[in-house]
């Protein structure tokens, strides 16, 4: 696979909730860090996603906006 995302994150599938529509998919990284991703319910089964799957987390994003009190 080739991507033009930079931001490859490897880590694994710590919990997985599947619903109707959409699975929320928690990744924990090497450093305890957790990703929460929110992707289609079909996604997920073709994937064959559980708890221990090892997953990247594929992050593109347009703005990133930082904010301080």
């Amino acid at each position: 696979m080739q991507t033009s995302a930079r931001n490859l994150i490897p880590g694994t599938v710590k919990s997985l909730n599947i619903g109707m529509v959409a699975a929320e998919v928690v990744i924990e990284t090497a450093t305890g860090t957790e990703i929460v991703s929110v992707i289609t319910k079909e996604s997920a089964e073709r994937m064959g996603l559980k708890p221990g799957s090892e997953v990247k987390a594929m992050i593109k994003a347009t703005s990133v906006m930082v904010v301080t009190d």
